[in-house]
This record gives C-alpha cells, sequence and structure tokens, in this order.
C-alpha cells in the first residue's frame, strides 16, 4: 500500500490524496478551527469545487460552521408534535411543581384536536400566514373560546421555542389572539329559583345544591368533601355552627379515573361557614346519606363509597333546573350566586375573594352580579344624606 500523498497547497484551504486514491478537503473557517469536507472526492476537481463553494459562502456571510449546519438539519427536520410532546414534559407551575392532570388533559386535547393541522409540520416552517388562516378558520366554527385557548397554547410553545433557538421568530403574532369575549355570562338563580331547584331536586342531592349556593363550593370541592371536614358546633345541645374545611378537590380524567389533589390555587384552602338556615338540611344529610367514617365522602357516587359522576349529578340537576325554568344554568351558576348574596350583605370584595377562594381580584369581580336592589339602595343613600 503506498503512502498517502502530501498536502497540496491551495489558493483556500488544502487537498490530499488518500491511499484509496479519493481526495479529501479541507480548510480552516472564520471560527479559527480546521474542518473536513463531510465527504471525499473521485477527482481533484471535484474537492476544489467543494473548497470554492465554502470560500464563497464565508465571502456572503453564509457560511456555517458543520455543527451548526447538523443542528440546522436536526431543527429542520423536528416536527411541531415532537417538540410539543417534549415541551409538554418540561412545563412546571410558578412552584415548581408538575402541571396539574386536569391541565395537562386540557392541552393535549387541544393538541389533538383544533392543533391538529400542525402536528406534523416541521416546527420552523409554520407561517404568520398558515397561523391566521388556521385561526379564522376555528373562529368560523363558532368556538371562539376553545379558538383562544388553542391559540393561546400554540403561543405558549413557539414562545419557547424562540427562546431555545429553535426558530428565529415566531408565528403567532396575532394581538389578543389568546383572549376571547363570547357574549355569554353566567347568570345566577334568583332566590324563587334556588328554592324551586333545592325543592325539585332528590333529597341525596339536596344538600350538595344548598353547600355550592350558600358555600360557593366548585363541583370538585364539594365532591372531595368527607365527614371529617363537616365542624359542627353546638352550646346547651344547639348547633351554633357549621363549617367547612375545603383542603382538597377531586376532578375525573377520562382514561384515569378520579384525581383527588389541592384547590384550584393556594387560595382555594379556606374554611367556609354555612348560614344557619341550612344546618337542617346538612345535618339531615350526614344522617342519611354519609358514611360513619372520617374519610367517607359526604357526597359519594350510587355506590356510597366512590366519587360522585358530574355526569351522573346531571341526571338530576337537568330536571331540578328545568322545573325552575332555567334549563340554561350550569351548577357553576351557583357558585356566582355565593358570591353575590355575600357581597350584598356588605362583605368586602376581599372577604369575598377568602370565602370562594379566588386569588385575583378579576376572578371575584366575575362572581358578582346585579341583584336587582337598586331602589332599595338608592332608598338607603337619601336617608344617610338626609341624616
Amino acid at each position: 500500500m503506498s503512502a498517502p500523498k502530501r498536502k497540496r497547497r491551495e489558493t483556500f484551504g488544502s487537498l490530499r490524496k488518500l491511499p484509496s486514491g479519493r481526495y479529501q478537503a479541507t480548510y480552516v473557517g472564520p471560527d479559527g478551527v480546521r474542518h473536513n469536507a463531510p465527504s471525499t472526492f473521485t477527482t481533484m476537481t471535484d474537492a476544489r469545487a467543494f473548497l470554492r463553494s465554502v470560500q464563497d459562502r464565508i465571502a456572503l456571510s453564509t457560511w456555517q460552521s458543520p455543527a451548526d449546519e447538523t443542528a440546522a438539519r436536526q431543527r429542520d427536520g423536528l416536527t411541531f408534535a415532537a417538540y410539543a410532546e417534549t415541551w409538554l414534559g418540561t412545563r412546571f407551575n410558578s412552584k415548581g411543581e408538575p402541571l396539574r392532570a386536569t391541565t395537562m388533559q386540557e392541552y393535549r386535547r387541544l393538541l389533538a384536536a383544533p392543533l391538529a393541522p400542525f402536528a406534523q409540520r416541521p416546527l420552523s416552517a409554520v407561517t404568520r400566514a398558515e397561523v391566521e388562516a388556521w385561526r379564522a378558520s376555528l373562529l368560523a366554527t363558532g368556538r371562539r373560546t376553545q379558538t383562544a385557548s388553542a391559540y393561546g397554547l400554540l403561543k405558549s410553545i413557539y414562545a419557547s421555542a424562540l427562546e431555545n433557538e429553535l426558530i428565529t421568530a415566531t408565528p403567532c403574532t396575532i394581538k389578543g389572539g389568546a383572549t376571547t369575549v363570547t357574549g355569554r355570562k353566567v347568570a345566577p338563580p334568583t332566590d324563587d329559583e334556588l328554592d324551586v331547584i333545592v325543592a325539585s331536586i332528590t333529597p341525596r342531592f339536596r344538600a350538595l345544591v344548598l353547600v355550592a349556593a350558600w358555600g360557593g363550593l366548585r363541583y370538585g370541592e364539594a365532591t372531595e368533601l368527607r365527614r371529617k371536614d363537616v365542624h359542627v358546633k353546638r352550646r346547651a345541645g344547639e348547633v351554633v355552627s357549621i363549617a367547612l374545611s375545603v383542603e382538597r378537590a377531586v376532578v375525573h380524567i377520562t382514561g384515569q379515573g378520579f384525581k383527588v389533589g389541592p384547590p384550584k390555587s393556594d387560595s382555594g384552602v379556606r374554611v367556609v361557614e354555612l348560614p344557619s338556615f341550612v344546618f337542617a338540611d346538612v345535618l339531615a344529610h350526614l344522617e342519611e346519606h354519609t358514611g360513619r367514617f372520617g374519610e367517607s365522602l359526604l357526597f359519594p357516587g350510587a355506590d356510597g363509597a366512590s366519587h360522585l359522576m358530574q355526569s351522573s349529578f346531571t341526571r338530576y340537576w337537568y330536571p331540578a333546573r328545568k322545573a325552575a325554568g332555567r334549563e340554561d344554568m350550569p351548577f357553576h351558576a351557583l357558585r356566582h350566586f355565593a358570591g353575590t348574596r355575600y357581597a350584598a350583605t356588605g362583605a368586602t370584595l376581599r372577604d369575598t375573594m377568602a370565602r370562594l377562594g379566588h386569588s385575583s381580584t378579576g376572578a371575584a369581580m366575575r362572581y358578582q352580579h346585579e341583584t336587582g336592589r337598586s331602589s332599595e339602595l338608592v332608598a338607603k343613600m337619601v336617608r344617610r344624606v338626609a341624616d
């Protein structure tokens, strides 16, 4: 075997003939590092052509190191779906904890449905025009809330990709694209409508409606309450107070079942005192529908031991709200009722936030509605001026 020939000096770079008869080209790049051509060449002419192309790229400031070129090819081959999966695995809340199961479920739902058109697209290939057209098509379906949620997730994923230098610019530039105004407002029941609902619903769920309406508990908070969370105080044999310790909430995740965790926010951990006029119903419920152990669920499912599926509860909720003439009303409207009635007693905004477990004043304000007491309140203002 003959020895390799000496390197041949060129005006740029150098060449040498290998024992195999092929030619190897090398050069020193703008980074000061000597680089080899990615492959060898059959002829010296081909090797020199490669060196000329490198020299031209350097002159045009378009040269990239081989490592950067490899990274660019990897980025170009990275699909939106692949990066989104990586992104999900690195998400944590403000306390450094993994995302809640419900949040993760919602993100995966959005990725699988409204964001599906981007799934197999290269992450770096999606354009602003493409995003704008996609959003317009979703809005045309009338699903404005879902569109805003999906766009918000898309924007967050691309913001991370930009921060990690996987793309040079984000295609998500629609101002206000992640917010929406549906025009639909949750109207709480009137006192009379609530009375009809309480009278119409099966006795097993009467206390659940009252706890939601007068205590302001979320469905998941109420259905995770246990006997140990109900604190009854008596004086001389008479019940003087009933308070509920809200420390947990339950959600149902498709394919995973019920998951118990903390309430929606840190502010959700609270003690809620109930008004005296619901004492009798709550005590009757404890006696007739709740197990005797501290861990017994206050509002269990039909078997008396498992959590109450919301779909099971709605079989009784729908007829009751229909009897009240409020077929439009979700169960969550009872929480709006609680916020409005508590504020009407003179409670401050901070008081209402503490009772309902809100972490922001904006959220608390959404749960306060006009009560129809304008004349009464104006009359009070007049009396105060007269005094």
